[in-house]
Formats: structure tokens, sequence, C-alpha cells
């Protein structure tokens, strides 16, 4: 297997089971319907596991932008791969969105609430506040990536490790989650919202573009820091992106409080 394929494989894995349970849990005549959010982040843990065990041996299994974008500027992973790994985590995501059409094709049609349908592909705030959802995500994907590169440096028994990731994510999305649903990942948002945008959801809504920026943004953002955070305080490494991603994130978190202040509204 090459490793866009196992990217492409890895993250449509993630997609199929990740906003398989948000299908289920949401939609009208699903057996688990109203099971509510616990069951959304066990899941979702247990989507991050199994497609690393999957692809692991193969790319690493990434399946996620913001991973691939913190380990480049860490120094972890060659720029000259991270495009191919970008497409191929953007387009396993758009197919597993597919799948996940597919699998509750039934159960659109009976589902009213066309708010819940757009919630089954990708995400959106709780409270409406563009800066402090952005920074929501910033902070979720900081921690998912510093963690992971955190867990790295552990040794476990023999393929434990995704296990170890995939309560990663359940924590992150217990502790972190509810105040924009923590995409924290570009193309696991991104790809989806194109896929409901695109695919003939009867009864849907828009596909609400003008949040759509702060599910990648502050991933991104969240992802390249945690990355060269952990190295220039558990390695002591510190480097010019440390520094600009450190002001970055320190103007992000003073538009949030200035904002919040305001009352101003997404």
């Amino acid at each position: 297997m090459t490793t866009f394929l196992a990217e492409l494989v890895g993250t449509m894995i993630l997609i199929i089971l990740g906003d398989g349970v948000v299908a289920g849990v949401l939609l009208k005549q699903s057996k688990s319907e109203d099971q509510g959010w616990i069951v959304i982040t066990v899941a979702w843990g247990l989507a991050v596991a199994i497609a690393v065990y999957a692809v692991g041996s193969f790319s690493g299994a990434h399946i996620n932008p913001a991973v691939t974008l913190g380990l480049a500027m860490a120094g972890d992973f060659p720029w000259a791969d991270v495009p191919m790994y970008i497409t191929a985590q953007m387009l396993g995501a758009f197919i597993g969105a597919v799948v996940v059409y597919l699998h509750y094709l039934p159960h659109w049609k009976v589902t009213d609430d066309a708010d819940k349908k757009l919630a089954v592909f990708c995400t959106d705030p709780a409270i409406p506040n563009k800066s402090a959802n952005l920074l929501s995500e910033i902070i979720g994907t900081f921690i998912l990536v510093m963690g992971i590169l955190a867990i790295g440096a552990n040794e476990f028994t023999e393929g434990l490790n995704p296990l170890i990731v995939g309560a990663l994510i359940v924590s992150i999305g217990l502790s972190l989650g509810g105040t924009t649903g923590y995409a924290i990942n570009p193309a696991r948002d991104l790809a989806p919202r194109i896929a409901h945008f695109l695919l003939p959801i009867p009864g849907k809504r828009d596909s609400n573009w003008k949040y759509s920026w702060i599910p990648v943004v502050g991933p991104v953002i969240g992802g390249i820091y945690g990355g060269v955070f952990y190295y220039a305080v558990f390695k002591g490494e510190i480097t010019m992106a440390f520094w600009a991603f450190s002001a970055i994130v320190l103007a992000v978190v003073i538009m949030a409080l200035i904002q919040n202040r305001k009352g101003t509204a997404a």
C-alpha cells in the first residue's frame, strides 16, 4: 500500500466511523437516536484508534492535515510529502462522508431538522463567537498534536499506542468539545461539508460556509503550535516558528477576550 492510499483509506475509515456515530445519534428512527455526547466522543476515539491500526504501519496514520503540518513544522516530517498527505486526507474524508450518507439513506427523509443533518457532516459552535470559536479549535488541536508527540515519546506494549491516541481523542472531546464540536482536523470538517453541499440530501439547509474557515484555520494554527511547542518546551529546541506562532495564538486570545467583553457574536 502506498502512503497516499494509506492516508486516504485511514481518513475514510475515520469519517465513516466518526460521522457515522453522529448520524446514528442525530437522525430519526436510528436505533441509537438520542444516545448523547458520551457515545459520540467514545466512538470518535475508537474511530481514530481503528484508523491508526489500519494504516499506521504504511503512512504513520496522520489522517489529519493539522497533524501533518504540525509534525512538518517541528521537523518530524518532510515538507515535500505534505501536499500529497493533505490531498489524500481530503479525498478520504470526502469518500467517508459519502459512505455515511449512503449507509443512512432512508433516515434523511424522516429527519426534519436540517441543522442535525448538517451536524452529521461538520461542526458548528454552541455559541457563535468567531474569535472564541477559533481559540477553542486552536486549543483542542494544540492538545492533540502535543499529546501525540508526548505519547510517541513513551514506550508501550506493542500495539497499544493507537488505543492511547484514541483515548486522547475521547479526552479532548469530553473536556474541550462542548464549545465547537472539536473538529481539530481540517479534513474531517471541510471535506464532509463539501459532501453535504453536493449530496442530494432531502430537506437540507445551507452548508454554513461563513463558519467553515474556523475549523480549518484553528486546527492548522493549533496543530503547528502543538508541534513547535513540544519541541521547545520538552526538548529545548526553540525555533522562530515557536515565537511566531506564540504571537499568533496570543493575538487570538486577545481578540477573543475583546470580542467576549463586547458581546459580539459571529
